[in-house]
């Protein structure tokens, strides 16, 4: 593909092109808000492929893989309200700020995004402002509605990660993660080690902060929410069967630590 990325762009997505937030269940009952940053892996009909072969827009660079069936799933069976995101995180990551130089990464682990490489301010503008401020437009939207209606509310932000990152293996199956609030990381560590065939990460594979990530930071301590981060292995939600074991067990687990919170009068 031919492309000159120092041209302008100052409008990223056409009228027909697909909205970048999705909702499942938005009048949900459920106190849990689920958002899905890396939920799908669009690209904007002006940005063509990026300059990347097929074989690397389906890997986990584009997109959290399975995560999405999962959300949808856990959504539904939860009565909750699903907030996600449907552009790739290679056009613009809805989970950093859009001032770090991973927000737009020119290389992504070791493969090279020619299509990132030298955009105008215009473009970079664009993309912030057509793809992700609409999705965390739309999480501030729902957060304030439900506190004006003083109705109880948790953010989980839900994930997914590769089982093998240069070259080592990971061990974990899923994985709590936080910053600053332990409080619902805790109660789920607690409740995910119960479960006597899983290997359960506490801040891995990663860990949450101001520097490299948003959701958590700005929409839950910043609001004062109890929430938490959650990474589920890639290998084990690849496919359908997958993601409804996984959407189950976590659906019986947030509903468990739903009484606890209501019993510490956190909810």
């Amino acid at each position: 593909m031919d492309f000159d990325a120092t041209d302008a762009l100052s409008q990223l997505l056409g009228a027909d092109e697909v909205h970048p937030v999705h909702e499942v269940s938005v009048g949900g009952q459920s106190p849990f808000l689920l958002t899905s940053d890396h939920y799908g892996r669009a690209l904007p009909r002006a940005l063509g492929d990026l300059g990347v072969a097929e074989s690397e827009l389906v890997r986990h660079i584009a997109w959290d893989i399975g995560i999405a069936g999962v959300a949808e799933r856990l959504a539904k069976l939860l009565d909750a309200h699903l907030i996600a995101q449907r552009y790739s995180r290679l056009v613009i990551d809805c989970n950093r700020p859009p001032a770090a130089v991973s927000s737009i990464p020119v290389i992504s682990e070791a493969t090279a995004i020619p299509r990132n490489e030298g955009i105008s301010a215009s473009e970079r503008e664009a993309r912030r402002r057509e793809i992700f401020a609409p999705y965390h437009d739309r999480i501030d939207a729902a957060i304030s509605r439900r506190l004006r209606d003083e109705r109880p509310t948790v953010l989980v932000s839900l994930h997914s990660f590769t089982p093998v990152y240069a070259g080592v293996a990971r061990p974990w199956h899923i994985g709590a993660l936080y910053n600053r609030d332990t409080v619902l990381p805790q109660l789920l560590l607690k409740h995910l080690r119960s479960e006597s065939d899983l290997v359960v990460g506490d801040n891995e594979p990663y860990a949450v902060s101001d520097l490299t990530d948003y959701t958590i930071p700005v929409h839950g301590e910043a609001r004062g929410l109890v929430n938490t981060g959650i990474e589920i292995r890639q290998d084990l939600i690849a496919d359908q069967s997958g993601q409804q074991q996984w959407a189950e067990r976590l659906a019986r687990i947030l509903a468990e630590i739903e009484v606890e919170l209501k019993a510490q009068l956190l909810l």
